[in-house]
């Protein structure tokens, strides 16, 4: 349960959430596993294995999207196609036209998708009506745009926003790195990408890689004073959480610092021991969120 990425929303202002009426409208896109035909589907599961499609403590809410998908490669689709291609070729005696090949290209798709593997998969959301968040674990845009999409399905009406700060994370972790010093709360880690802006894109990157020593601090130095930016910086926050913050203000490689862990290892089963995670989890990444926000100089005023 614990998150390891963050696309980062904003739920809209004033929102006053009914998890009943909640619990009620997710019911309508269930989990269904996928039939011989289908190459995917997904829908609601409970975040706790029981028949209840959200799990609430203290005011928050934990949320989780499962999904099946057909494992059935490109390469072995036509690799089936050539051989009955050549087997019908060698009985008519001429070659399959396009059409003929497209057509039978869809035949053994649909006689090969039945036998196919079925992997599944899970992304968990937290909300948060308090603070006015909506957070998905999410590693990449397209996993977090396909669980805003069945939210968008399930609840009507619910019109998240991506955060915006007045500072772009681009340019405040440049002057971060100029400065040589991080914000209030946050200290700079051992992950860096820097850019350049003109159309070659030349990238450096330090990964696990200590930025600390005069001998990297002129290579950074250098590469900055020649134009490029950061787009990628690892950092933590408070000695209790370690991330990396992108351009486009994503969080990714989460980890809660022992430190910070070992504060919920009081559960004395496995249900408390949950609630104990989600209680803890769901309340730091609050405070790292409005820390993160103030660092970048606050919220964009929405534009009208």
């Amino acid at each position: 349960m614990w998150f390891k990425n963050l696309a980062v929303y904003r739920l809209p202002t004033g929102l006053k959430l009914d998890t009943a009426a909640l619990q009620e409208k997710l019911a309508t896109l269930t989990m269904q596993p996928c039939g011989n035909l289908d190459r995917e589907t997904r829908g609601w599961v409970s975040p706790r294995g029981d028949d209840r499609l959200l799990h609430e403590l203290n005011q928050q809410v934990l949320i989780a999207l499962g999904g099946e998908q057909k494992l059935l490669p490109a390469s072995v689709v036509n690799q089936f196609t050539a051989d009955k291609a050549a087997q019908i070729e060698a009985q008519q005696g001429f070659k399959l036209g396009r059409k003929q090949m497209r057509e039978l290209k869809e035949q053994v798709t649909d006689e090969l998708l039945p036998r196919a593997f079925v992997r599944r998969h899970q992304t968990w959301a937290w909300i948060d009506p308090v603070n006015g968040w909506l957070v998905v674990d999410a590693a990449t845009p397209a996993k977090a745009e396909g669980l805003l999409e069945a939210l968008s399905k399930s609840v009507d009406g619910l019109a998240v926003q991506s955060l915006h700060t007045e500072r772009s994370p681009s340019a405040a972790m440049t002057d971060w790195l100029l400065s040589g010093e991080a914000p209030a709360g946050f200290s700079i880690d051992h992950d860096l990408e820097l850019r350049a802006s003109d159309e070659g894109k030349a990238t450096v990157r330090y990964v696990r890689h200590t930025l600390e020593g005069e001998e990297i601090a002129a290579q950074i130095s250098a590469h900055l004073a020649a134009g490029k930016q950061a787009t990628r910086l690892g950092m933590t926050w408070n000695d209790r959480i370690s991330f990396v913050l992108g351009e486009q203000m994503e969080i990714k490689r989460l980890a809660f610092l022992d430190l910070l862990k070992e504060q919920t290892e009081q559960g004395e089963s496995a249900d408390e021991q949950f609630d104990l995670d989600f209680a803890l989890m769901s309340g730091e990444l609050a405070k790292l969120l409005a820390d993160l926000v103030a660092a970048l100089g606050g919220e964009k005023a929405a534009a009208i």
